[in-house]
């Protein structure tokens, strides 16, 4: 099909299936702003180049930063961190190794942000790109290679607009037209990736933006056109209405929190950091980061209403991923290692439930996720127990029992012990 430059065509193109039956991948906010890794808690720390401008001290946050910065730079602009950011322990094959044990199946790595500082190879940042500056390192280049044959798709976070640049201060539709597209192009071409996170989009409408124009090419001409998934932020009015697959930014939290009235009638994806911030902020502390179990009532949460988790980590400066990060993937890898049937190519099978039990369905198969540990009697009331003909529990040999509770099936393992499952606290009935 050729789709033509209008919200109405492009709009027809189905998210790829590879997507949705994706549901966990991992975000990777890493940068400039990952040297200073300061913000104040609850606060994006890689908004600092933004923040520690004089000129921007219209709210707290931002004067926070800005007194910081004085702290401790003085009056040194943002930019002398091009000199700092040599990611000279940037390992990519550690980095993919980690997103594999993860249980990931794709990345979106921040090409670009706000601030203009591209990670790899570019005609359309002279002079601020890693290859150019310090580094002196083609970052993407080197992961999108690290991460062949890992299962995982490598995919690309973009800004459209940028803090600093004149043109986009001057005329942001010229700065769309000769700088924004023709550097997603390049991007694009170069890179191929699977995803294409942009952001930023809020500034201007996507007539400005020149979006529709550009995902007319994306669609139709592109190397990536039969398998790219962009998402929905384009322009001002796009976010949750027009695009690839709909985005929430920290929109679900904790259990069953969701955005109002959210019913999105495609793919959808959660992104949020660990912590409050995508780049890494120093400030927080263990406290700040959710645990492995409140992650996987997240991940289980999401995917039980038909949408991915896209977990942000936040690199140090030189490369480092923090500990507690890692640590927290490869918990969430683990877990799935042992019930990833039900995340995995899984769809909706009955509405969320506000007692901890999750639902998804796959190749005929029900499955019942739930905090509650086997050897208690748990009833599932989305499971008529007259349908119920065979139960196991995931990652476990100990045989399940079934009961009749008022016409639900009532379900336990007496048999089971906590080392039986990974850690994590979610447990998981297969239904046949």
């Amino acid at each position: 099909m050729t789709y033509e430059a209008n919200w109405q065509s492009l709009n027809t193109r189905p998210v790829p299936q590879w997507f949705g039956d994706a549901k966990f991948g991992v975000f990777v906010h890493w940068g400039l702003y990952s040297i200073p890794a300061y913000a104040r808690v609850g606060d994006y720390a890689e908004w600092y180049g933004y923040s520690c401008n004089g000129d921007h001290q219209d709210n707290d946050s931002h004067r926070d930063t800005y007194a910081h910065h004085l702290k401790y730079y003085g009056n040194r602009p943002y930019y002398d961190f091009v000199n700092e950011f040599t990611g000279n322990r940037f390992d990519p094959d550690r980095y993919a190794e980690l997103f594999q044990k993860s249980g990931a199946k794709y990345i979106n790595f921040v090409s670009k942000h706000h601030d203009g500082y591209c990670l790899y190879a570019t005609r359309y940042a002279p002079g601020l790109n890693s290859v150019e500056c310090a580094p002196k390192r083609d970052f993407l280049a080197e992961l999108r290679a690290a991460m062949e044959g890992t299962g995982v798709r490598f995919g690309v976070y973009h800004s459209l607009y940028e803090w600093n640049h004149p043109l986009y201060l001057a005329d942001p539709e010229q700065y769309a037209l000769k700088h924004l597209i023709p550097m997603l192009i390049e991007l694009v071409e170069n890179y191929r990736p699977a995803t294409l996170f942009t952001d930023g989009e809020w500034e201007q409408t996507s007539k400005t933006w020149h979006s529709e124009a550009f995902l007319q090419w994306l669609y139709n001409e592109s190397p990536v056109r039969d398998f790219i998934v962009p998402n929905d932020r384009w322009g001002s009015e796009t976010r949750g209405h027009v695009g690839g697959n709909f985005t929430t930014e920290y929109g679900f939290v904790g259990n069953d929190t969701r955005p109002d009235d959210w019913k999105p009638d495609r793919p959808f994806e959660e992104c949020r950091g660990i912590g409050r911030s995508f780049g890494l902020n120093k400030e927080e502390g263990a406290n700040d980061y959710l645990t492995l179990h409140e992650l996987l009532t997240l991940l289980c949460s999401l995917v039980s209403e038909g949408g991915n988790l896209l977990l942000n980590i936040g690199p140090d400066g030189d490369g480092t991923i923090p500990p507690i990060m890692e640590e927290r993937l490869l918990g969430i890898g683990r877990w799935l290692a042992a019930n990833g049937d039900a995340i995995y190519s899984s769809h909706i099978y009955a509405p969320h439930k506000q007692d901890g039990v999750w639902y998804t369905a796959r190749d005929g198969r029900i499955y019942a996720m739930t905090t509650t540990f086997p050897t208690r009697p748990t009833v599932f009331s989305a499971l008529p127990f007259d349908s119920v003909h065979d139960v196991r529990l995931l990652g476990c040999d100990a045989p399940v029992t079934v009961r009749s509770a008022g016409g639900a099936a009532e379900l336990f393992a007496a048999n089971c012990v906590p080392t039986d499952f990974p850690e994590g606290g979610i447990y998981v009935y297969e239904v046949r």
